[in-house]
């Protein structure tokens, strides 16, 4: 039976993945309500198409950071890609430039930065930090990305520390003993041995410190997991380049606002100077639409792209992405939308009270 729709997908990696895996992947934070509002706060939303235009050619092409990609969805930063399928994050990699997006590059990638810039040399690469204690770590980790084409630096700020998911704590899951993070061990500990040196994020960052990421490093800069006007001020005042308004996907604060419902606050505190994009719950093309309509630059995915890989790997991923371009393209097409320049908040109406 053909895969017609992201829920298809959602379906198949659950009956292919061992349970641990799946619970890893699937799993939010305490009761997962954010998890699961994520979804639901898109369908709250509703459209206004606007009809009796010439939509006979529409253009989904955008700029994110001044490079083109081919329509505003890239594929948000999850770590550990070999537990779904062997090639892992090499995979994701050549699929994302199959489809000329952005690939955000986790700190927890199960292969090395340098194999993933091998896979796809001519992918667009961001490439997300988890803060580590270790200063000089950080430091190396930020020059091998930005000496491998990677364009942006995604800093993650929503984990001091790991949120209490319990379906893991149930499995006793241990990444540990199962996978080898290539990238988080010191230079000297390089070596072909299976040892995983995973480091807790360092919970001491804070706002001033990012002056100190900004001067080892011509890389624009993203927070990632802002979710309020307060801290959206704040980004700004730091001279940040970007903010993904982001939940984690619900997997570490439950019971805060679902990232949709968040959105309108962040880009109303930017006013336009910085590019907000959006993660957490963007399943259809509609969403990708309801997103760009409240401010949203583009929309990273997450737990989708996992769902492609267990599927069929590199070619998994390639219909997902394809699927979910589509969509977006006839919503666009449905609402009298030619380009992304038209899409605006007039497309959306919230239900009344």
């Amino acid at each position: 039976m053909s895969l017609v729709c992201l829920a298809d997908f959602q379906a198949h990696a659950r009956e292919r993945l061992s349970k641990s895996t799946w619970d890893f992947i699937d799993g939010g934070a305490d009761d997962c309500f954010t998890r699961d509002d994520n979804i639901a706060a898109f369908k709250r939303i509703r459209l206004r198409p606007r009809f009796l235009r010439d939509v006979s050619e529409v253009d989904t092409r955008t700029t994110i950071q001044g490079k083109e990609i081919s329509a505003p969805i890239g594929i948000a930063p999850t770590g550990f890609h070999c537990l779904t399928w062997p090639d892992g994050e090499m995979s994701t990699a050549r699929a994302a430039q199959a489809a000329d997006i952005c690939y955000i590059t986790s700190t927890y990638a199960s292969c090395s930065f340098e194999d993933i810039a091998t896979a796809a040399p001519r992918g667009l690469r961001w490439f997300q930090l988890y803060a580590q204690p270790d200063r000089q770590l950080n430091k190396q980790l930020i020059h091998r990305a930005e000496s491998l084409g990677f364009k942006a630096l995604v800093i993650t700020v929503d984990v001091p520390v790991a949120g209490n998911r319990r379906q893991d704590i149930r499995n006793n899951l241990d990444l540990k003993t199962n996978l080898l993070l290539k990238d988080l061990r010191s230079p000297k500990e390089r070596n072909p041995t299976p040892r995983l040196q995973m480091t807790p994020v360092d919970p001491s960052i804070c706002w001033n410190d990012l002056s100190w990421f900004q001067s080892i490093t011509q890389l624009p800069i993203i927070l990632k997991g802002i979710l309020t006007k307060e801290d959206a001020e704040l980004a700004m005042k730091h001279h940040v380049h970007g903010i993904i308004v982001s939940n984690h996907g619900g997997r570490q604060l439950d019971e805060v606002a679902a990232s949709i419902d968040a959105l309108t606050e962040v880009v109303t505190a930017v006013q336009g100077k910085i590019e907000v994009y959006l993660d957490g719950g963007v399943r259809t093309g509609n969403d990708v639409l309801k997103a760009l309509a409240l401010g949203a630059k583009c929309v990273f995915i997450g737990r989708p792209i996992l769902w492609g890989l267990a599927y069929k790997g590199e070619h998994g991923v390639q219909e997902v992405l394809n699927i979910l371009k589509k969509e977006f393209r006839t919503s666009m097409t449905l609402t009298g939308c030619r380009s992304i320049a038209e899409i605006n908040q007039n497309l959306i109406q919230f239900p009344r009270l």
